[in-house]
């Protein structure tokens, strides 16, 4: 990570293929999302710093990201988890030389890599939130999964407090491990989705399940099979969860609607590619088919 530290605010370094306004575009797709305000090009967000919760102020400035601190600067040792949250958040220790080259020879991707140029998948650095979003995304609309997880934030997150406006931290596993199914359900979970999420924050209070393990196990077949291990974790979710929490480019959620339908948009087709179809345009992606689904995602929204 390339961070000057100035104490009262840090500032982080990008590597050159970062487009920040890209970026801005992905975290402004809902008006319900919940853990991160964005005003006028600044993002707002809550991370939490053994166990304090700090606010950081995020802004692009002359190539690089100027991270300040409204409720107060937190000690050195903390800043430097800020500066490694965001540069994780942005997924900036990806060098996407290899993803343009793949790309720029690929009926697919060339105008969609060349049109984006610069973004990166936003990550989800925690594993709990990684793990509860796409559970809550399973088999229903992407605006009512917002509107699911505003609910389940507002009633168990903690949050601080900023001229009369809230700004929320996800809630923690060990928090929901001490719920009981029906709590869930009244925010309109249906029982397996509260179930599930109850399960594996169980999982995560024990010790058994950790982002930290699966980091650790470098074959990604294992770590595939260790998530599916997971009641309620199918290869949808494990493929996400691995894309957006565990950093691994060749995770490819290769069911998933949205791709299909925007593998269906950019190609002008009459009718969505079937799961064999999408193998076969997905050949030349080797390695990289998370950020060929992330790229996919992102034509969704023009």
């Amino acid at each position: 990570m390339k961070w000057i530290d100035y104490e009262s605010y840090i500032k982080i370094f990008p590597p050159k293929d970062f487009n920040f306004n890209e970026c801005l575009i992905f975290l402004c797709r809902s008006n319900q999302e919940v853990l991160h305000k964005v005003k006028d090009e600044t993002i707002y967000k809550v991370i939490n710093l053994n166990d304090a919760l700090t606010l950081c102020k995020v802004d692009y400035i002359d190539n690089y990201l100027k991270v300040e601190f409204p409720l107060g600067t937190p000690d050195i040792l903390n800043r430097q988890l800020v500066g490694n949250y965001i540069w994780e958040w942005f997924d900036l220790n990806q060098d996407l030389y290899l993803f343009y080259q793949l790309a720029n020879n690929d009926a697919v991707l060339k105008t969609l890599a060349n049109k984006y140029r610069g973004l990166r998948i936003i990550c989800i650095p925690d594993l709990f939130e990684a793990l509860v979003w796409a559970i809550l995304g399973q088999q229903i609309n992407l605006t009512f999964a917002y509107t699911l997880k505003k609910r389940f934030v507002e009633q168990y997150g903690e949050w601080v407090d900023v001229e009369g406006e809230r700004h929320w931290l996800f809630p923690t596993f060990n928090k929901i491990a001490s719920l009981d199914v029906e709590e869930l359900k009244q925010l309109q979970f249906t029982t397996r989705k509260a179930e599930y999420i109850i399960g594996i924050a169980k999982e995560m209070e024990s010790g058994s399940l950790t982002k930290e393990l699966l980091l650790q196990v470098k074959d990604e077949d294992q770590i595939r099979k260790s998530l599916m291990l997971l009641r309620g974790v199918g290869a949808w979710t494990t493929d996400y969860v691995m894309m957006k929490c565990l950093h691994k480019t060749s995770a490819f959620p290769k069911a998933d609607v949205g791709l299909h339908n925007a593998v269906k948009k950019v190609l002008n087709l009459n009718e969505k590619p079937t799961i064999e179809e999408l193998e076969e345009y997905s050949a030349k992606w080797e390695g990289w088919q998370a950020y060929a689904t992330f790229y996919l995602w992102r034509s969704l929204y023009d």
